[in-house]
């Protein structure tokens, strides 16, 4: 089956080993595909929670202009607030906690944000609800039809 929908976001790092060391203690990402571009020379790592097929396509930059800063964030979900809180301690002592851990009740959950080693903000959360308001949805779309189709 050939990938089809949202396969990837691409983030230019300046770092790209200290990045995927961040991804992989707080968004348990690991990596699956590691390059150098042979136009570019640039280092490129695919990371993924192997959760879905859907990756973060690191781009190892000499410098990172334009920051993924608050509101503008990753979401990660955790599976409980406890989890949550532990990483925001660890985040703490490790000087990257950018705010939270906060509880906006459903469907933003208890969340927090934290700096990635270039300053992308990445969300970790609790009791989002994505899932149910996916399902909910059921296959309703606000996509208009294609040009020719009529009902």
């Amino acid at each position: 089956m050939s990938d089809q929908g949202f396969t990837h976001i691409a983030l230019p790092v300046s770092d790209l080993d200290a990045t995927i060391a961040f991804y992989a203690r707080y968004a348990r990402m690991q990596v699956v595909h590691r390059r150098s571009d042979p136009k570019s020379g640039d280092e490129v790592a695919w990371i993924t929670d192997q959760t879905r097929p859907f990756v973060i396509v690191l781009l190892q930059k000499p410098e990172v202009e334009h920051r993924l800063l608050p509101p503008a964030h990753l979401g990660v979900a955790c599976e409980s607030r406890e989890q949550v809180d532990r990483l925001c301690v660890q985040a703490r002592e490790e000087g990257c906690l950018r705010d939270g851990p906060d509880d906006y009740g459903p469907p933003v959950g208890y969340w927090a944000f934290l700096a990635d080693p270039d300053g992308h903000t990445l969300e970790l959360s609790f009791g989002q609800e994505v899932t149910f308001t996916v399902e909910q949805a059921g296959g309703k779309s606000d996509k208009p039809e294609p040009a020719g189709v009529h009902s």
